[in-house]
C-alpha cells in the first residue's frame, strides 16, 4: 500500500483532498472525495464526489461509497459493501429522455463515529448509523441505526444493545 497519487493501478483524480498517510491498495477509484488520516482504502474501492471518509477508517475491497455519503472517524467498513443514495433511480425520464443530474434526488447517509458495517451490506439512502453501531454481514439498512446497537437482517432490525464501550473491550483483552 502506499500514500501516493502515483500509485500504477489506482485513479485519484486531483480533486480528491488525502489526509496523511492515507494507504491505497490497487485498483482504487476516488474523485472528488475526502479522505482523513491514517485511513486505509481497500483494493477495488470506490469514492464519488461529495463523500467524505474520517480519520483512522478501514475501508475493505470491493466497497462502493456514493456521493453524499459521509463516514466519520474511526469507522471500519467490510468488503462488498454498497451505499445508495437515490430511492428512485431511474435511466430516463417519463418522456424517455436520458436523466441527468437535475432529475433525481441525493439523500445523504451518514455512518457515525467508531461504527462497523459487515461485509456484503447494503446502506440505503436518507439513514444515520449511530456511534459504536454494529452492522452484520449482508444486512439491508433501511432506517436509522440507534448508536451502540447490533443490527442485522433484510430489512435489519436490532438485535440487542452494546453494554460496554470500545475502549473497555480493548482494554478487557489486554488484561
Amino acid at each position: 500500500m502506499s500514500d501516493s497519487r502515483g500509485r500504477p493501478n489506482a485513479c485519484v483524480s486531483e480533486d480528491v483532498r488525502l489526509g496523511e498517510r492515507v494507504r491505497l491498495a490497487n485498483f482504487v477509484n476516488l474523485y472528488g472525495c475526502e479522505i482523513g488520516d491514517d485511513t486505509r482504502i481497500g483494493a477495488f474501492v470506490e469514492v464519488q464526489s461529495d463523500a467524505r471518509i474520517g480519520k483512522r477508517c478501514k475501508i475493505s475491497s470491493h466497497t462502493f461509497v456514493c456521493s453524499g455519503v459521509t463516514i466519520e472517524d474511526e469507522v471500519f467498513i467490510g468488503h462488498n459493501v454498497v451505499f445508495i443514495n437515490d430511492r428512485r433511480p431511474r435511466a430516463t425520464n417519463a418522456d424517455g429522455s436520458p436523466q441527468s443530474e437535475k432529475d433525481w434526488v441525493l439523500e445523504r447517509t451518514l455512518v457515525r463515529r467508531r461504527a462497523s458495517v459487515g461485509s456484503g451490506a447494503i446502506i440505503m439512502c436518507g439513514v444515520e448509523v449511530g456511534e459504536g453501531a454494529l452492522i452484520g454481514a449482508g444486512a439491508l439498512v433501511t432506517r436509522n441505526v440507534p448508536p451502540n446497537s447490533v443490527v442485522a437482517g433484510s430489512p435489519a432490525r436490532i438485535l440487542r444493545y452494546q453494554a460496554y464501550s470500545h475502549r473497555n473491550l480493548r482494554q478487557k483483552h489486554l488484561q
